[in-house]
């Protein structure tokens, strides 16, 4: 069911795709600028994103080629006019503020009215992280202890993480919480370089579910105690293979109880037909296995807009009554 208080026009069937995101993100309020220090925004947030949706729909690969897109008439008079937007910000305003949009927040406030309109189900969440690679040649362990760039072109934030799927990866890591049930999407992300530990994330990934969905599911990493009692003390269960020793205590051995009983089994099931196709799912998509820009600000944003992407195509579909709302990539300029 859609909020009463969303404001939808009538002909949005008739709107192309991304008029039609655009014109939702503009609607939604997921993120209001507040006071800060210094010079205030000439452009709105907001405004950003929609103009970084452009760019990552349109699949431009570069912010220089991205503003020469902008600049060209009358194509683009529409897509300007739906974003509000009477002067194009220049190259370097591209530049700066796509390091440091808050897309994390954002990706969050999608996932939070997905859940309160009842769109997905609100029983259980899966957390995970997945590997992507670096973009150039990789940096090997012994010349990154020595600070030696053996080659130009290396990704220098670029990090070495392992996967027991895909061996040794130098790259970056996206985490990421979705759904589980029929609609399965994005809740919350994050993106850090690849040696970042998948329990590390957890408490970034499900601050913002606290008290909107009743079980986390997560493989052993998140096996810890400190990310059970954060779990507990926000009203989450934290759900993950765990065993029985000879010397586990006594809450331990609740926790195995339950995860080994009919109920934990069914739920803990949810997982891996949820979180990990949806990994799959949106590097496919996006072409994302191997992200196309460098440094970990200019990755995270790159990322995280995909993301963000990926839940507004959905959202879309749910509101103009698209039967399978999650068919994302043929309405991609692909």
């Amino acid at each position: 069911m859609i909020s009463k208080q969303m404001k939808i026009p009538s002909n949005i069937k008739c709107e192309s795709f991304l008029i039609g995101v655009l014109y939702l993100v503009g609607t939604l309020s997921l993120y209001e600028d507040v006071f800060r220090i210094g010079r205030p925004y000439v452009y709105p947030t907001v405004l950003m994103v929609q103009l970084y949706i452009i760019k990552s729909w349109m699949r431009i690969p570069s912010n220089n080629t991205f503003h020469y897109f902008l600049s060209i008439k009358p194509n683009n008079d529409k897509l300007l006019l739906v974003c509000k937007i009477q002067q194009i910000p220049d190259r370097r305003t591209i530049d700066r503020r796509f390091q440091v949009l808050p897309i994390s927040n954002i990706i969050s406030s999608m996932g939070n009215r997905f859940i309160s309109e009842k769109l997905v189900d609100d029983k259980s969440a899966s957390v995970d992280g997945s590997l992507l690679q670096a973009k150039g040649p990789v940096w090997h362990k012994s010349d990154m202890k020595n600070n030696r760039l053996p080659i130009a072109g290396i990704d220098k934030d670029a990090k070495w993480g392992f996967s027991k799927s895909k061996g040794w990866i130098f790259g970056y890591k996206l985490h990421m919480s979705c759904s589980t049930g029929k609609l399965i999407v994005p809740l919350s992300a994050e993106i850090t370089t690849a040696n970042v530990h998948d329990g590390k994330m957890f408490e970034t990934l499900v601050e913002s579910l606290a008290g909107l969905v009743e079980n986390i599911l997560c493989d052993p990493a998140y096996d810890s105690k400190s990310l059970y009692q954060y779990s507990n003390k926000n009203h989450l269960r934290l759900i993950t293979p765990i065993k029985q020793y000879s010397h586990t205590p006594p809450e331990r051995i609740k926790l195995v109880e339950f995860y080994n009983s009919v109920t934990g089994q069914k739920l803990y099931s949810q997982r891996k037909i949820s979180i990990e196709p949806l990994f799959e799912y949106l590097k496919d998509t996006f072409d994302i296995r191997t992200v196309p820009v460098k440094g970990l600000y200019n990755v995270k944003s790159f990322v995280l807009i995909c993301v963000l992407v990926y839940q507004l195509i959905v959202y879309y579909n749910c509101i103009i009554g698209v039967e399978n709302p999650r068919i994302v990539k043929r309405m991609l300029c692909c």
